[in-house]
């Protein structure tokens, strides 16, 4: 049938309001907890200032590329990962619920911190730890378990927020794609870049920040030639841009049609990168201070994650001036960075039920936000909360994104050959017009890179073990964990559709994809007519 004869069923999808609104959410996804506290210390562990060379590389030839890729799959078969990847080739709808999976899992543990890191917004008020911040963390704060396993001893001063930090996500998501989601990025992320701002310009007053970003930025140019400085620089990228686990296809599926995905993710791309220097700027001016105080080098003050944040940090409050106001700006930062990306990552879930169930917007987030509210508190607001989250984080992002987004990348190329076609439609409304390096770089530099990561994560983790957990704890949990992720997908990936997703059946839904393009095509020209 000819798309000059076949009216294409116009979608009930939620669009954004326009490109600008979709820019604000996919930047609050993409900066979250990882760019303040993950990417100053990588790049100082890789060579400091040398290490930008490799990660802009990694930015150009993987991350942006990778987030292009997203957006064409998303924005082309308009529908959540599951539904889009059926849409663009049945046998691949596994890999969809696989991102959801991913997504489910991260969601229970990233909404922890954040209500850790809204208790520290107060406590930074009072300088509640007093003179020993590691202490006040893992004995009065999450009163950390001596025993090995699970408890279910629970820690009130973490249950509370964690139940307030869900209900504010399942509201905001509950409002839908423009009064929620939207909405509160509008409001959440200029908030947090003006918080992080001053954040920053504070530290820089800070005595010895110079030294700190002496040591930040000092090029150490012998480490361009080590291969693992170019793996950390992919692996930064890969983790900061929110691609390969659903996000961004969820995200661009909300995308009115006429839209300019390059343009916009490079606005995305270069927006992340920009905030993830400026946090290295701020971290390390603080971490100098620190330094200065202590009269030891800032390598022996320097880390990253969960110590940095919660005990580095803690300690500098302590001795700055205006060190509260510091203590607010920044775990404030952390809140707000954290609220913007858990919504994101809770968005995959619920746009996937919405689709296979074909339930509504708010059935759908009380149908996938309450249980997971229940396990996050269950398995996190606990004595061995910190524990499960230390394995969970560190399986799910080595053995889940990676894992996922390499064999995304590897299907796509080879087993469905859908980048020509994917380029053709990222090039339909661009300012940017992608040619075949594009698809060299998705399918050759890309899956290289990942391919490499992974060997080397594999490897080292078989052999070395990780931590100094139980064996049936990583196993179960770790191993275990991401193996489940796998099963799981492909489970999903056989239960029926709604009779309302019924397209998702259909043989021939590229022609609708087609017809619908053409329809669109036709009312712009009768518009510049009139």
């Amino acid at each position: 049938m000819s798309t000059q004869t076949r009216r294409a069923p116009r979608t009930t999808r939620e669009t954004w309001s326009g490109r600008k609104v979709f820019i604000l959410a996919a930047i609050g996804s993409a900066v979250g907890l990882g760019n303040i506290w993950r990417f100053p210390y990588v790049a100082y562990e890789n060579g400091g200032g040398a290490f930008i060379f490799p990660y802009l590389v990694a930015l150009l030839t993987a991350g942006i590329p990778l987030l292009f890729l997203d957006y064409a799959v998303g924005h082309k078969y308009r529908g959540s990962a599951p539904l889009a990847f059926r849409r663009l080739n049945r046998k691949a709808e596994g890999l969809g619920w696989w991102q959801v999976g991913i997504c489910f899992v991260i969601g229970l543990y990233y909404a922890v911190i954040i209500a850790w890191a809204a208790m520290y917004t107060f406590f930074s008020i009072t300088k509640a730890w007093g003179d020993d911040p590691e202490t006040f963390l893992f004995g009065e704060f999450l009163k950390v378990s001596d025993s090995e396993g699970l408890t279910f001893e629970f820690v009130p001063q973490v249950l509370i927020p964690l139940v307030l930090v869900w209900l504010v996500v399942l509201v905001i998501l509950a409002l839908g794609v423009q009064k929620g989601v939207g909405r509160a990025n509008v409001i959440f992320l200029p908030l947090l870049m003006v918080m992080f701002l001053v954040l920053v310009i504070q530290s820089l007053f800070l005595n010895g920040a110079a030294e700190g970003l002496n040591a930040l930025f000092t090029p150490d140019w012998s480490k361009l030639g080590d291969p693992a400085i170019w793996a950390a620089a992919y692996g930064q990228i890969f983790f900061s841009l929110s691609v390969g686990f659903g996000i961004m296809v969820t995200y661009s599926s909300y995308l009115k049609r006429k839209t300019d995905l390059p343009g916009s993710g490079f606005v995305v791309g270069f927006s992340n990168s920009g905030f993830e220097i400026l946090a290295g700027i701020g971290v390390f001016a603080a971490l100098g201070f620190m330094a200065a105080q202590a009269g030891t080098p800032v390598g022996e003050v320097a880390s990253s994650g969960i110590g940095l944040a919660f005990v580095g940090f803690p300690t500098i409050i302590s001795q700055a001036p205006l060190g509260a106001l510091l203590g607010v700006l920044f775990f404030g930062s952390l809140v707000f960075a954290g609220i913007t990306s858990l919504i994101s990552i809770i968005e995959v879930i619920i746009a996937a039920i919405q689709d296979k169930l074909g339930v509504s917007r708010v059935k759908a987030t009380l149908g996938v936000g309450v249980p997971m509210a229940v396990l996050s508190v269950l398995l996190f607001s606990t004595t061995s909360g910190l524990s499960l989250l230390d394995v969970a984080d560190n399986f799910v992002n080595q053995f889940g994104i990676l894992l996922v987004a390499f064999v995304t990348i590897i299907a796509l190329t080879t087993a469905f050959n859908a980048l020509p076609k994917l380029r053709r439609h990222l090039n339909r409304h661009a300012s940017v017009k992608l040619g075949v390096w594009w698809q060299v770089v998705v399918g050759g530099v890309s899956a290289v890179a990942l391919g490499y990561i992974l060997i080397g994560t594999v490897t080292s983790t078989l052999k070395d073990g990780y931590g100094d957990y139980p064996a049936w704890f990583i196993g179960v949990f770790g191993w275990g964990m991401a193996g489940a992720l796998i099963v799981v997908s492909l489970i999903l990936s056989m239960i029926p559709w709604s009779s309302k997703s019924a397209d998702a059946e259909s043989a021939d839904i590229e022609e609708v994809i087609e017809a619908e393009e053409a329809q669109d095509a036709a009312e712009s020209t009768e518009e510049v007519k009139a």
